[in-house]
Order: C-alpha cells, then sequence, then structure tokens
C-alpha cells in the first residue's frame, strides 16, 4: 500500500484513515502535507500476529485520551528503526530513536510522535495483542518509549528475524506465513521476558519456537562449514543431540536433511551464477560443506534429477535464481 497510488491531494488524509484501520487512530501533522508520501507492507502471520514494514516523510502523529476512549485494540508495537531518526514520548518517558534501536509502544495509551530525518523514516514492526501478551502487562509497561538494545542474544536475532521475513515473505507460501509470524512473535516474547526478567512467565512452546529459530539463524550462517552436524549444533545451543532431534520432530525433514537441502540450494544457485562460472562443481560443493564431489554429485542428483554439472550446462545463465 502506498500513498503513491493515490492522488497528491488526498495523500496525507489518506494515510491517516490507513493508521486508524490498520494500526490505531492518530491526528497527523505535517509541514509539508502536499508532498507526503509513505507506504506498507504487511505480513499476516495468522490470527493476531501482524509484521508491517513502513516508509512515511517527516510528520508527526499524536494519539489522546478521546482517541483511545473512542476505539482501542488494546495492541503493544515492538519496532525496530531502519532510517531517519522517531522520537517517542509515552506514559513519561520520552526517547529519540535511531537507525538500529527497538521500542516499544501501545495503543492503550497516549503518546506523541515525531518523525524526523532526511526525505523518509523506516520503521519495521509487530504487533503483540496485550490479552495473548504472556508478561505482567505492568512490568511490559515499564519499558513503553524506552530505548531497547538489540545487542542481546535474543535482540539480534529477533532484529535479523524480523527484516530477513519481510524481505523473504514474498518467497513464502500461504501456509508458511503463519508459521513465521509465529515465530516472530515468540522471539518477540522472549526478548521482552529477558528484558523484564521474567523468562519462566513465557510458555514452553514460546520458548520452543525461539530456541529453534535460533538454530535456524545458525545453521543457515554456517552451511559452508564442513564441521556443521547435529553434534555442533547441539553443543552451541547446550543441547543434547537428542533433544535437537525432538525439536525437529514437529518439522516435514530432520536435522541433517534440512542442512543437506539448504546446502543443495545455494549449490543449484551458485551453478547458475555466471560470476562463478570460473568455479568447477566440485569447488561449488566443497564451498558449501560437501566434503566429497561424489557425495555432492548424488545429492544433488537425487534432489534435482540431474548431476551438477549437466544441470549448469542446461539451466538459464542470466543470473542468480531463487532456490
Amino acid at each position: 500500500m502506498s500513498t503513491d497510488d493515490v492522488p497528491a491531494g488526498d495523500r496525507f488524509e489518506w494515510w491517516g484513515r490507513l493508521m486508524r484501520d490498520e494500526v490505531m487512530a492518530v491526528s497527523m501533522a505535517s509541514e509539508r502535507p502536499a508532498h507526503f508520501r509513505a507506504g506498507a507492507d504487511s505480513i499476516k502471520g495468522g490470527p493476531s500476529t501482524k509484521v508491517s514494514a513502513l516508509y512515511l516523510s517527516p510528520s508527526l502523529g499524536v494519539r489522546t485520551h478521546a482517541q483511545i476512549r473512542r476505539h482501542d485494540p488494546e495492541d503493544y508495537y515492538l519496532f525496530a528503526v531502519r532510517g531517519g531518526r522517531i522520537g517517542l514520548e509515552q506514559d513519561r518517558t520520552t526517547s529519540w530513536f535511531r537507525a538500529g534501536d527497538l521500542g516499544l509502544y501501545s495503543t492503550s495509551r497516549p503518546l506523541e510522535a515525531a518523525f524526523r530525518g532526511g526525505r523518509e523514516v523506516r520503521v519495521e514492526m509487530i504487533r503483540l495483542p496485550r490479552a495473548l501478551l504472556p508478561l505482567p502487562l505492568d512490568t511490559v509497561d515499564r519499558l513503553l518509549a524506552e530505548r531497547l538494545s538489540p545487542r542481546t542474544g535474543s535482540g539480534a536475532l529477533l532484529d535479523r528475524y524480523l527484516s530477513g521475513m519481510l524481505r523473504r515473505a514474498q518467497e513464502c507460501g500461504p501456509a508458511e506465513l503463519p508459521w513465521l509470524g509465529s515465530v516472530a512473535a515468540d522471539l518477540a516474547v522472549t526478548f521482552l521476558a529477558g528484558l523484564l526478567d521474567s523468562a519462566r512467565a513465557v510458555p514452553s512452546e514460546s520458548r520452543k519456537q525461539a530456541l529453534l529459530a535460533r538454530i535456524d539463524a545458525f545453521i543457515e550462517s554456517h552451511l559452508s562449514s564442513a564441521d556443521l552436524r547435529p553434534a555442533a549444533i547441539a553443543e552451541h545451543h547446550h543441547i543434547s543431540v537428542r533433544m535437537l532431534h525432538a525439536l525437529f520432530q514437529e518439522r516435514p525433514e530432520t536435522v541433517s536433511a534440512a542442512i543437506r537441502r539448504r546446502r543443495l540450494e545455494r549449490c543449484r544457485a551458485d551453478l547458475t551464477d555466471p560470476r562463478l562460472r570460473h568455479r568447477t562443481v566440485g569447488e561449488i560443493g566443497l564451498g558449501w560443506g560437501f566434503r566429497h564431489p561424489a557425495d555432492f554429485s548424488r545429492a544433488f542428483r537425487a534432489a534435482y534429477g540431474m548431476p551438477p554439472g549437466e544441470f549448469r550446462h542446461t539451466a538459464p545463465h542470466g543470473g542468480r535464481t531463487r532456490a
């Protein structure tokens, strides 16, 4: 959704209506309403979870007691600033957020938000309904409008997951999006619980999904290592190999199968990359963790119906293909 599809004279009012319908009602002001631009991409991850990416021109938004009384969706929003600056005042706390900062606001309390910096402000956020948040709400409210560091383990993982989920959403099928949204919510709850030292209040299912997300991120970043095996993954996450396999039982593939599939996807993309024509098929396999060219060839043929060398000669080479 973008103001680019709306007549210039109607854009500012249109954006205000969109925010009212999709987030909450706010009163907006801009020094240059005739030049205002904004847009949003949203992913519904189930009946209660939504992840959104927004950009908007410098402006001001105010939510009042009267607007809350008329309608309150009773949501928290955990947000990550990607560009520009946001000044947020809520519950007697005022902070300025810059790119890389995380923050939290509530639709149930008055607020004032100033969007500043350059041509536009960019922010990503996840909706967390108050009724479904398994944390003491009076302590959660202490975090409103505070700058929350993404440098904790769960904060860094949540930060990367949000941006990666929004970038790759178009590659996902409709059945995957609810699961991705639930993982985002679990990571957000785990992050907030860590800040509040309330980890015991987080349901075991949320802790399990957060652990799986950390494992997935670890696998993704170590695919090129030939030593990436279940034992190494379990040791890094301080769990037993048996527990690791149990975590994957609800998934359609085992740990080893997931590693092999992801490696093969990277190899297939490299085989169609014209910039890598100088690398042999064997070198590409070794570069993604296959110890022996013969093992790589057998696995590739089993997955794609032909050996990697034949695939390289028959596949188009206009650029990288999506796995």
